[in-house]
């Protein structure tokens, strides 16, 4: 396991069902964890599983990322507090189920502001530490359903798609500096967000006869990616999306 000892890491969408486990994987291998996250219940859950690993490790970090001017500036307090902010995961992400003629303008441009909108902020206010070291890591989640077969999910689909695109724009951009930035793309894992599906035995069916791989996905698949795109042994490697999903998707 890569040593993450004196590396500040960002981590949107800290307390959820893939977050948690993020966090704690990288607070245990010496990260000091900002966590972002503004549900009650799962942060008093992931303040007590942290407080296992030693005091300061998991900052918690009250954030409404549905207010981007308010997530870049305070973004850019917490890089000025700790020296600097090294590495950033946008994980954060919302999405709700409707037919695409059912949404309204207000509920798209809520999911891309969320989902897309408030990963700028948290880049753009990093940004300038990471230039003055000459190293950062950002890591965005994007998923397998931009490459489709799912209905009823187009604003976070969109939203998802624009992660992909923007890692390789920053990849591209921010590589002469030292930074990479490189996009892990989780398969179906048992979390919050199956609870959308009205049949979930059926569902569990669909997504093990589409994986290669005949269990579901766990926490620790993806905090294993994060942790290698956030380590010196990927300093080589920018601008990639990386399918987490039992091999679903083959591409």
């Amino acid at each position: 396991m890569p040593d993450l000892a004196g590396r500040v890491v960002l981590l949107t969408g800290a307390a959820g069902g893939l977050g948690a486990d993020v966090a704690l994987t990288f607070a245990a291998q010496g990260a000091r964890v900002i966590a972002v996250d503004i549900d009650e219940p799962k942060i008093a859950s992931l303040s007590a599983r942290a407080a296992a690993i030693g005091q300061g490790a998991v900052q918690i970090e009250r954030l409404d990322l549905s207010k981007p001017e308010r997530v870049r500036s305070r973004v850019a307090e917490l890089a000025g507090q700790y020296g600097a902010i090294d590495t950033v995961i946008n994980n954060a992400a919302i999405y709700p189920s409707k037919p695409f003629e059912q949404y309204d303008f207000a509920e798209w441009e809520a999911v891309q502001r969320i989902n897309v909108t408030a990963a700028v902020a948290c880049v753009q206010a990093a940004l300038p530490g990471m230039r003055r070291r000459g190293f950062g890591r950002i890591v965005n989640v994007s998923s397998i359903t931009r490459s489709g077969g799912w209905a009823n999910l187009a604003p976070y689909v969109a939203s998802k798609g624009a992660m992909v695109t923007l890692t390789r724009a920053w990849a591209r951009e921010f590589g002469p500096c030292g930074i990479t930035a490189n996009c892990i793309a989780p398969g179906a894992f048992p979390t919050d967000a199956e609870r959308i599906h009205p049949d979930p035995e059926g569902y569990v069916r669909f997504v093990l006869d589409h994986q290669s791989i005949k269990r579901r996905g766990r926490p620790a698949d993806i905090a294993a990616a994060m942790l290698f795109f956030a380590s010196e042994a990927a300093g080589f490697i920018t601008g990639q999306t990386l399918n987490v999903d039992g091999g679903w998707i083959m591409m």
